[in-house]
């Protein structure tokens, strides 16, 4: 399925411009940023300082609520006021479930946001409803009849509009007849695109935004693939929804953005955080900046890609050998440094707990840890069995001779390794078991000839180390394993040398846009940096691609003039108290909007349902009604604890 422009570089898909303001969206346009306010819009005073705010930090598009008439009026002043002190910045109003707020709001800003979820559907109720070839058209002329008028005046205006679905907010029309699924996202989209286009307005683009990473890149390629099918070419606005806050929420815009940015897809970007909104700008621009840097690498050989269907993401088939310490949801691989070896606090760097009975792994312990280049007698034998007894698996570069040491070789040392086993097991007249002597074998840019060996030396485990353009490299690297049926699993063993901030950014995108394609069985990071920032790092990669939950995963929404509640705060509160519950998905939003629906991805929901009350969902559906605020973080612990889900925290 055609989906990007090329698969072996990236080389951005062309779009047609659409002009937000003064701001071109697409085209030959660089990719524009942008953010939203969390202010209530009825406060004009805030909502300016926070637009001139974002402004300043380069934020160069700014996206207010506008969630009925008193907004839609406010958004005059908003814009008269910002263009009075000096600010162009072009406006945009956010809209869910009313659309005469949508077509009072037209007169005053330069785009529109409707979310075809809600435009004129009701919110969702997430009950199975029948509906025929006859009662669905009757629905989709309902649609046409109350979105033909806003279309019209947009045009009439030359007003911008973004065509917004989200995967939490599927009507129930879209989910009886395409499911919760990136397919209905699609169709939902199209409903609304392909009236924009029976009354000539062209000048809209599309968003399909997701919580789950994976789930956002396969709906923007699926509606990628289907407008090149169709000969569209409209702007595409990129984001991950509600990803949440701190390093974790900076990895899944980036493992959803960067992986689709790295396709040469996209116009513009959003990172959604529960921070202040002009502390989503930063990553925004490293995101930007990496894809541009992708961009101006010399393009590889072409080649074709026959195993890696995007409209059905599956993992590769792997044997995962007994005798090395790897997890099948996904290993996380540490590389240590004898100076590390001497240091009395490396157990808790690698996520190892000290317990009365010895030292046993926590949920977030490294696999396996590689002793880095460095001569025997550097190695502190007492740490070194400690590991070895928790099951930490041990690896070493430069033929580390000790027993308990697996070596990760280079292809040529493998290979005559492999030779001497053979060799042995001829003389002996018995075969000796890879089993018993796995190779682990390292490779890097040696290229297609000398993967070749591989199929001689049947490695259990590979290093795959590229040095650039990893991202185009490693695909064509899984494409000739699938190709010859090698079930070896490999991990993603990236180096970097930049800044922490951009750490983040550049493993999450390159590693997150090969896992999220079922490519790779972990990680192994290297880099000047502490050995328990790369573990944490490997580990909430692996959580944002949905492998390895090794902590809980927070959904929560950015905040925005809907919110009933400080997001920032009351997320830290609820962090605090379950964030040692791995596997457990905990969704906090702000208001009902950005509630049952944009967290289908959660196990128990926090949402605002009016001032000072707090609505409890398990999944999608509401337990507790009404509770008061001061009572809603223990009802919150209460409900996990009566479903199973709670144990206590470990005592440091």
């Amino acid at each position: 399925m055609h989906y990007c422009e090329a698969i072996e570089r990236t080389k951005r898909r062309p779009t047609r411009e659409v002009l937000v303001g003064n701001v071109g969206v697409g085209g030959i346009n660089p990719v524009r940023i942008q953010s939203m306010t969390t202010s209530s819009t009825r406060d004009v005073e805030a909502t300016v300082d926070q637009i001139m705010r974002l402004s300043d930090a380069g934020c160069e598009i700014a996206r207010v609520t506008v969630q009925g008439m008193k907004e839609a009026e406010a958004c005059e002043q908003i814009k008269n006021t910002l263009v009075q002190r000096g600010y162009t910045i072009p406006l945009v109003a956010d809209i869910h479930f009313y659309p005469p707020a949508a077509m009072k709001v037209v007169d005053f800003v330069d785009k529109v946001r409707i979310n075809p979820g809600n435009y004129v559907d009701k919110r969702a109720t997430f009950k199975v409803i029948e509906y025929d070839d006859v009662s669905y058209a009757a629905e989709l002329e309902k649609i046409e009849e109350k979105f033909t008028p806003l279309v019209e005046k947009c045009k009439r205006l030359k007003r911008a509009m973004r065509i917004g679905t989200n995967h939490g907010s599927l009507s129930d029309r879209i989910m009886n007849r395409y499911g919760d699924t990136p397919k209905g996202m699609l169709e939902s989209a199209l409903e609304f695109a392909r009236i924009c286009r029976k009354n000539d307005y062209h000048e809209f683009m599309f968003s399909m935004k997701s919580s789950n990473p994976q789930v956002m890149v396969h709906a923007y390629r699926l509606l990628a693939a289907e407008m090149y099918r169709l000969g569209w070419d409209y702007p595409l606005h990129l984001g991950v929804t509600e990803a949440g806050q701190g390093e974790d929420g900076r990895i899944k815009s980036a493992m959803g953005i960067g992986a689709l940015l790295l396709d040469g897809i996209g116009d513009t970007i959003r990172v959604s955080l529960t921070e202040d909104a002009w502390r989503e700008i930063d990553p925004c621009k490293r995101l930007v900046r990496f894809a541009e840097e992708y961009a101006a690498i010399a393009p590889m050989e072409p080649f074709s890609e026959l195993l890696r269907p995007i409209d059905n993401i599956q993992r590769r088939p792997v044997v995962m050998p007994r005798t090395l310490a790897l997890h099948r949801a996904g290993t996380v691989i540490a590389g240590v440094n004898s100076s590390d070896l001497v240091d009395a606090d490396l157990v808790r760097k690698l996520g190892c707990e000290v317990k009365e009975e010895g030292l046993k792994l926590g949920v977030a312990s490294a696999d396996s840890i590689v002793l880095k280049a460095m001569p025997a007698d550097k190695i502190s034998r007492e740490v070194l069995g400690q590991l070895k007894s928790a099951g930490v698996g041990l690896l070493g570069e430069s033929s580390i001779h000790s027993e308990d040491v697996v070596n990760v070789l280079s292809l040529q040392e493998a290979l005559e390794v492999r030779r001497q086993q053979e060799l042995t097991a001829r003389f002996a007249l018995k075969l000796i078991k890879a089993e018993q002597s796995p190779l682990v074998v390292r490779i890097s840019d040696e290229g297609q000839e000398m993967w070749e060996k591989l199929v001689v030396i049947q490695p259990s485990l590979i290093m795959y180390s590229p040095q650039q353009d990893r991202l185009h490299q490693a695909r064509r690297f899984f494409e000739w394993l699938k190709q010859r049926d090698l079930k070896i699993p490999v991990m993603l063993n990236f180096a970097y040398d930049c800044s922490l901030e951009d750490l983040v950014i550049h493993a999450a995108t390159e590693c997150g846009a090969l896992l999220c394609d079922g490519l790779g069985e972990g990680v192994w990071l290297e880099g000047p940096y502490d050995v328990d920032v790369l573990r944490q790092l490997s580990f909430g990669i692996l959580q944002a691609a949905r492998m390895r939950m090794s902590k809980t995963d927070f959904i929560s929404c950015p905040s925005c003039g809907r919110t009933l509640f400080d997001l920032q705060d009351v997320t830290k509160r609820i962090m605090a108290r379950t964030a040692h519950l791995p596997g457990v998905k905990i969704a906090i939003m702000g208001c009902i909007v950005n509630g049952p629906g944009e967290m289908a991805d959660a196990d128990f929901g926090y949402v605002g349902s009016k001032a000072g009350m707090i609505d409890l969902y398990i999944g999608k559906q509401c337990v507790e009604r009404d509770i008061s605020f001061v009572e809603a973080d223990d009802r919150l612990v209460e409900l996990i604890k009566r479903e199973g889900r709670w144990q206590e925290p470990a005592v440091k």
